[in-house]
Parts: C-alpha cells; structure tokens; sequence
C-alpha cells in the first residue's frame, strides 16, 4: 500500500464496506447503548400530544449549529426574528442557516415520496443550502486546509471519478442486506460522503443532513429531530481528527466510536430539552389558566411553544379567532407577563421568553 499524501487527489478512495474490522467489541457495546438511547428519545417524542409541535425548533436549532461548524454565526434572537417576520432577511449568515432549514425540510419531503438517498438527492439539497445551481465538482484544485493554511487532504477529482464513487455510496446507504448495523452503517456512509467532498462548498451541512435523513430512512428515527452538530462543534477537534485517522491510517474503530458516542449523547441531551420545553409548557398552562381563564385553549399553548416568536397571523391560521379576538389574546397574554411585544418592520412580534431562554441554553 502506498502512503498516504495530503497533497495527491484521493482517487484511490476504497469503496465502502471497508475491508477493516468495523465490528469490534468496543464498537458493538457503543451501538448497543447508543441504539437504547436513541431509541428511548425516538419514543418519548412519538408519545408527546404532539409530536411536530417542536420540529421547527429543533430543525432551527441544528441549521444554525451546522452553520456554526462552518463559521458562519447568528443568534439565536436573529434567527426566529427572521424566521416570523415578513421582511426580507438582510444578515447573510442568517439567510445561510434558513436556507439550511429549508434544505433539511426538502429531503425529508423527498424520502416522503422516494425512501432512497441518491446523488440526485444530495445535489438538491445542496442546491437549496447554497441557493444557486450547484453541481458535481468539475474544476480541479479543491484542497481542504487547517488554521495554518496547512494542506490537510485532497479530495478526489474528475467528475467520472467523483459520480463513480457517489454511485458506490448510493448502493451501499440503500442495500439493507449487508448485515451491517443501521448506526455503524450511518458512521461510514458520513465519513465517505465526506471524503468525497463532491461540492465545490457545503459539502459539510450537506453530509451532516444527510446523517439525519438516514436515521429517519432506517426507521432509528420517526422525526430525524435531533440535534447532532452540538456535538460535533462541542467536540470538533476529535471529529477531524478521526476523519483524519480514517483516510491516514485506517482507523476506523476510533471514528465509528466518535459517531456512536456523538447518537448516545445527543438522545440523551434531547430527551432533557424536551422534559424541561414540557415542564415550562405545562407550567404555562396552568398560569394562563388561572390568569386568563377565558382565553386558554391547548391550540394557543401550541402556538406559543412552537417557536419562541409569534404573531397574529400565526394564532388566525391556527383557527384560533379572528383577527380582532386573537388581538386580543395577545394584547392580555402580554399584560400578564407572558409574552414581550416587538415591532419588526410594519408588523408586531410577540416573544416568548420563557422558551427562548430553553433555547439559548441549548
């Protein structure tokens, strides 16, 4: 075997399966407790009242986190602000992590209808990250570098090449009678993707969505609503590291654990949040409730955790009232403390504190 060199195309990139050891013991105990994790906080949020209440949020919440991985930052405030207002989003980072929003809302359309992860689909969603009509790398001179400006990798190149070794990774996310478990399946298929880097840009967000429509292709999850890019960004350096020990060394024990302890942290972080996001409800509304007896339903109590902003155009298509009686709503939630009023443009927003601040805690 020829060593490894940073600075050659990686035409010679194995197709997957590996020919290593990916069922050690190690790795087979991690898929065992990750799998348990997962599938407890795949349960607890099947069984909630209702179980899309919170997709916007958590969708929100790994598009901006993706996006950090990538440097491109916006807060939390900014972020939901857009997302409500009708007025046009001015913050280019902002822009970039709803359009990663909108990305990860197509492909879970597209596996709706066609339950397969392709080429074709990896492109769209790249298409919508980067808004313009992105395609196949067909331009040599792609390098990936370090802080230093230090050539780490290069990736394949020539379009043949690249389509080739995207069509072995096509057969390989979508044969289900290789015997491999879903969890380490999801581990190769994400350091593959990677190595590929088949995008001139976004191949990051792309293959980090492409992670959670394959938890939901493989029925690990109903709704892929879970948060997987905190843990990476919290533990960025071992992830390139480890992507790093693969294409190097070979090292797949370490990278497949990473991805395995990366699910069983991040169920578990999510079955947190939604206890504390349903205590705070629940809290909520039992005070309106005392408070504003009159105007409680459990439709407006969704309609005010579903993201931290809202506005009357949002409780009248919930079938809440009419414009004058949700105005109304609005006007006593806020006199009462529950929500903060604030003018975006020609319209008024109401916040939501309580969840916010759940959220900024994320």
């Amino acid at each position: 075997m020829t060593e490894f060199n940073r600075k050659t195309p990686y035409n010679d990139l194995p197709p997957l399966p590996p020919k290593a050891d990916i069922e050690t013991k190690s790795i087979l105990r991690k898929t065992v407790s990750a799998g348990r994790a997962l599938a407890k906080f795949n349960g607890t949020l099947m069984n909630l009242p209702n179980p899309n209440l919170f997709l916007d949020t958590i969708y929100l919440q790994e598009a901006k986190t993706s996006s950090e991985v990538e440097n491109i930052i916006t807060t939390n405030d900014e972020l939901y602000k857009s997302l409500v207002a009708d007025k046009n989003v001015e913050n280019t980072a902002t822009k970039e992590v709803l359009n990663y929003k909108e990305a990860l809302w197509q492909g879970i359309e597209e596996l709706k209808t066609k339950p397969f992860i392709s080429t074709n689909l990896c492109v769209k969603i790249v298409q919508r990250i980067k808004q313009s009509n992105a395609s196949i790398r067909v331009t040599p001179g792609t390098t990936l570098s370090n802080a230093r400006g230090e050539v780490i990798y290069t990736p394949p190149i020539g379009e043949s090449v690249i389509r080739e070794k995207l069509a072995n990774l096509e057969r390989f996310i979508n044969d289900d009678s290789d015997g491999i478990d879903p969890l380490i399946k999801m581990a190769l298929m994400h350091y593959q993707f990677e190595a590929i880097h088949p995008f001139t840009d976004g191949n990051g967000r792309t293959g980090r969505i492409l992670l959670l429509l394959y938890l939901k292709l493989s029925g690990l999850l109903d709704n892929p609503a879970i948060y997987l890019s905190d843990y990476i960004i919290k533990n960025k350096t071992r992830y390139y590291r480890s992507l790093q020990g693969v294409t190097e060394r070979n090292e797949w024990e370490d990278y497949i654990l990473y991805m395995l302890d990366m699910i069983e942290e991040t169920s578990a972080k999510g079955l947190g949040r939604l206890s504390e996001i349903t205590t705070v409800m629940a809290e909520t509304a039992d005070e309106i409730k005392k408070k504003l007896p009159k105007i409680y339903s459990k439709d407006l109590l969704d309609a005010l955790f579903r993201l931290p902003y809202t506005k009357r155009r949002h409780l009248i298509d919930a079938g809440i009232g009419t414009p004058k009686t949700v105005g109304n709503y609005l006007m006593a939630l806020e006199e009462n403390g529950f929500l903060t009023s604030e003018r975006v443009g020609k319209e008024k927003l109401y916040l939501n504190r309580r969840l916010l601040r759940i959220l900024e805690d994320m």
